[in-house]
């Protein structure tokens, strides 16, 4: 059988689920913010990019320069964890050089956002036993991980005790661990009076909720793992002041504290790492979507233990560790961010992209609300999901690919060097598509 642009749907049809968008992706054609739909030509413009994982846009013309080496780290797959490359080392050096704040210390790359967290949870836990072992003589406790409501880390064996977001299909009828769950004191935005009030009264109710559960659970809490800003579960965002609180109960308590920037990570917030926002930096951060390659980054406070996770061999590994292609486009990827600025130019874009949300949201108060964002990781709220939903397919048909967060946000997850007119379009295609829902 000879595949073809006719056929594509329905031979994929025969082995998986058909719910993907309505659309062939021509990857040799599409380019920038722009994806091109084989099938007929035409082109959207792309405020999903593949679940925000690729940083730069489609065929960045500096990425293209490189494609006889991508070829090379393509034609083998080698065991990273066993044998080494100078396209490894390359990757090291350049992710610690560029991305990796000073704080973190050790990495640990695999194949999969959700293994990365795996993977720090199962460091946390190693932590904390062999901790109490040093203050108690016996290898118990540290099999809990504290977690926030509304929150997404994967789907993957220990990340399924923590994921519970609005969609129950992700976990339901699998076995979980019983682990402590912490309300997410959210905020809401606009920052008025009357919502800087919600605000402080859900953080003194998730704080709380886990001084109780250290109460409850002692030295059984390994961990505190949470997105600085929640993206599956509805774009999220906390105040610098509940990372604070948790940043010194963690030091208090002895507890690792994890922060998940596979979503927020790589430059989308105007850092590099959502946290960096707030300077306030966790023990561990899990990466993954932009860099490519996924996995955990962590601090010297593992050192407590002298035989910790990262000095003890085939305590973590896995056969790949990590894709070796991935690395090299990663470590293309870092060098253009940095040569072009991207960072910055996206916390400068991201500004106009909130502007002009808040003005979508002025002109259709009746639809639009609870507008918000940090660089251009930003979204706005419907009133409902039949309404959500709604507006997502009128903005599909009307040429721009974006989907939901949440139970009734719409999220943005663009390249990071989407041009202010790009937005533009895009903006006037939103408002053409409120128009349309609103009949």
């Amino acid at each position: 059988m000879i595949i073809n642009i006719e056929n594509t749907r329905k031979t994929i049809k025969k082995h998986i689920i058909d719910d993907g968008f309505d659309l062939i992706v021509d990857l040799e054609k599409s380019y920038g913010s722009w994806l091109f739909d084989a099938n007929d030509g035409r082109k959207y413009l792309d405020f999903f990019n593949m679940y925000g994982s690729i940083p730069i846009g489609y065929n960045h013309p500096k990425l293209l320069k490189h494609k006889d080496l991508l070829t090379k780290a393509s034609l083998n797959k080698p065991a990273n964890s066993e044998m080494y490359t100078t396209f490894l080392a390359e990757c090291y050096n350049s992710f610690f050089k560029i991305a990796v704040p000073e704080v973190f210390k050790y990495c640990f790359f695999i194949e999969g956002g959700a293994l990365g967290v795996e993977n720090a949870i199962k460091a946390s836990f190693d932590w904390k036993i062999k901790k109490n072992f040093k203050s108690k003589g016996k290898y118990e406790g540290g099999s809990m991980v504290m977690h926030l409501k509304d929150c997404f880390h994967g789907r993957t064996g220990y990340t399924l005790s923590l994921t519970n977001t609005s969609d129950s299909r992700k976990t339901d009828y699998f076995p979980i661990f019983n682990w402590p769950r912490i309300t997410n004191p959210i905020v809401t935005f606009p920052k008025n009076e009357e919502n800087l009030r919600k605000v402080q009264t859900l953080e003194t109710k998730a704080i709380n909720e886990i001084k109780n559960a250290i109460f409850k659970y002692g030295n059984k809490i390994a961990s505190f793992i949470l997105e600085p800003i929640q993206g599956e579960g509805g774009d999220n965002h906390f105040r610098k002041e509940f990372f604070q609180k948790i940043r010194e109960i963690c030091n208090e308590e002895e507890i690792i504290l994890i922060f998940d920037e596979v979503q927020s990570g790589m430059g989308i917030t105007g850092e590099w790492w959502a946290w960096q926002n707030n300077d306030i930096p966790p023990d561990m951060m899990c990466f993954g979507k932009k860099t490519q390659v996924c996995g955990v980054v962590s601090s010297s406070r593992v050192d407590e233990i002298e035989n910790n996770v990262f000095n003890e061999s085939s305590r973590i590994n896995s056969t790949w560790g990590g894709n070796l292609t991935d690395m090299v486009r990663l470590t293309i990827y870092l060098n253009i961010i940095q040569e072009e600025d991207l960072i910055r130019k996206a916390a400068i874009t991201g500004n106009y992209l909130l502007e002009q949300l808040n003005l979508i949201q002025n002109d259709y108060s009746d639809l639009v609300s609870n507008s918000r964002g940090l660089g251009l990781m930003c979204a706005f709220d419907l009133p409902n999901t039949k309404l959500r939903d709604k507006l997502i397919n009128s903005i599909i048909k009307n040429g721009a690919i974006i989907i939901g967060s949440g139970k009734k946000s719409v999220r943005f997850r663009p390249a990071l060097n989407i041009s202010e007119v790009e937005l533009d379009q895009g903006f006037s295609i939103i408002r053409k598509s409120l128009n349309e829902i609103r009949t």
